[in-house]
């Protein structure tokens, strides 16, 4: 009976699960040789094809290696590669760079397709599901009335904000879709947010290093930041939220809680529910953006802190710019008890969302093909993740540290301290290669020797040569 593609898609990842276990495990080492594809086969009863599978599968993240006429094997070992960067500390000299000049500098450009991107934290459109977004967007328009060139009602489509509360089953939300308001992107709802609980001059608390998006944002709104300790496994710590309750008067916490922008850390959920205790306890509001949960490389997506929310206190933001369509602009915030205060703003600023695209995401949701695409883009990020890490390991300098992040798009990267990731990214950029350099993710005169590096563009052997001439450029600084 012949073996349906479904599962035979199940085996080999399967077989490839059980392999990289023992690599990360280091049961096998780097240089060890794996059983030859006709053995793989036979232990596992499985068809020469499909162990071949299991072996490309390895091979596409970097774990393993084929040798011409011998075989294949481990090229990866997890204690070969460089330290994590330490927990962040506190810090209170303001900054003496422009680094609204720096911003502008590095992102102006990005237009220019001979440049490798190494600074943009957004999946590269050769990982999307175009051509299936595009059958959505023309569903949508025959759907619409008028075509979609009328009005939606102020809290959104209502399908598509359906479809999110079913969504967020996936991290235990119990969310119905009149508990939703859509917007324009995260940083749109992050937005609202802030100014439905805030005025100028309140202080709000924010992890370190943090998106410089989210950095910008507060000031503009005339908002005071309050930089916490960070890990870069973790994230922030609810002990020192605590101590910063009793030093600031704080009006509000913004945390992202899933594969942070740029450490990429993941708060365990115990820590994510005695945040939510915590804040609940002193009546601060917690601002949850929760833009990367769904680009998890475990086995199942992380909760989020609304998941323990009983009492309507945290705003929960989240869209589909980095893992759909970032160029749609569709987002939403489940603002808990805050809600007649975020659709009131809504309302003030923009009176509603476009109408077409809500519709295309909500098509999109409702035909199960998020979960599919999602399912790709994963795999292909944790590879990525992977290679970019094996990568720095050989053409880095020794004494650099980075992350080792469970999902989403980016790699932290600390350089020794006479590196300025500035003057790097100069030099870098004169190369045709963008990175972001550390001194943007903070309000602090901080992290100079360090850059964030964006891994959501396909593996090739030219992005393996870019990251070869960064690190040669690198090496030249120390």
């Amino acid at each position: 009976m012949p073996v349906s593609k479904a599962k035979n898609e199940h085996l080999y990842l399967s077989i490839a699960d059980q392999i990289e276990k023992q690599i990360m495990d280091e049961v096998l080492g780097i240089g060890d040789k794996l059983p030859s594809v006709r053995n793989l086969g036979l232990h596992h009863n499985i068809s020469v094809t499909t162990a071949l599978q299991a072996y490309y599968h390895l091979e596409g993240k970097g774990l393993i290696e084929s040798r011409p006429q011998s075989g294949y094997y481990v090229r990866f070992s997890p204690t070969k590669f460089p330290e994590r960067p330490e927990k962040s500390k506190a810090g209170f000299v303001r900054q003496t760079k422009n680094v609204d000049a720096i911003i502008s500098e590095v992102y102006d450009d990005w237009d220019d397709q001979r440049i490798t991107r190494f600074s943009l934290s957004v999946p590269s459109p050769e990982m999307l599901p175009l051509a299936a977004l595009n059958k959505a967007m023309l569903q949508a328009v025959r759907d619409l009335p008028a075509s979609g060139t009328s009005y939606e009602p102020v809290k959104g489509n209502p399908v598509l904000r359906r479809q999110i509360a079913r969504w967020a089953l996936n991290w235990e939300g119990r969310l119905n879709e009149n508990d939703l308001i859509t917007t324009a992107g995260c940083m749109n709802a992050i937005s609202y947010c802030l100014m439905a609980l805030t005025k100028r001059g309140d202080t709000i608390a924010v992890e370190s290093p943090a998106y410089f998006g989210t950095l910008r944002l507060l000031n503009s709104l005339g908002l005071r930041v309050l930089e916490l300790p960070t890990h870069p496994d973790t994230g922030v710590d609810p002990d020192d939220v605590k101590t910063a309750l009793k030093k600031y008067d704080l009006k509000a916490c913004l945390f992202v809680t899933n594969f942070s922008n740029p450490l990429g850390f993941c708060i365990p959920d115990e820590n994510k529910k005695a945040l939510v205790d915590l804040l609940s306890f002193h009546g601060i509001p917690l601002i949850e953006d929760d833009l990367y949960g769904d680009v998890y490389f475990g086995k199942k997506r992380p909760k989020s802190c609304k998941s323990f929310d009983e009492e309507g206190n945290v705003l929960w933001c989240s869209s589909i710019s980095k893992t759909l369509a970032p160029g749609y602009r569709v987002g939403w915030v489940a603002p808990g008890k805050y809600y007649d205060q975020v659709k009131r703003l809504k309302l003030y600023h923009s009176i509603t969302s476009a109408t077409v695209e809500q519709m295309t995401i909500a098509n999109f949701l409702a035909a199960g093909r998020y979960e599919h695409h999602l399912r790709k883009l994963r795999q292909t990020l944790h590879s990525n993740s992977l290679q970019y890490i094996r990568a720095i390991r050989e053409y880095f300098p020794e004494g650099t540290k980075l992350t080792y992040p469970k999902g989403g798009f980016i790699l932290w990267v600390e350089l020794p301290k006479n590196v300025d990731t500035y003057e790097l990214y100069q030099d870098a950029i004169f190369h045709k290669i963008s990175i972001a350099p550390g001194a943007m993710f903070s309000l602090q005169d901080r992290y100079r020797n360090c850059m964030r590096l964006s891994y959501g563009m396909p593996w090739t052997n030219e992005l393996d040569k870019s990251l070869k001439r960064l690190g040669t450029i690198v090496k030249s600084f120390c």
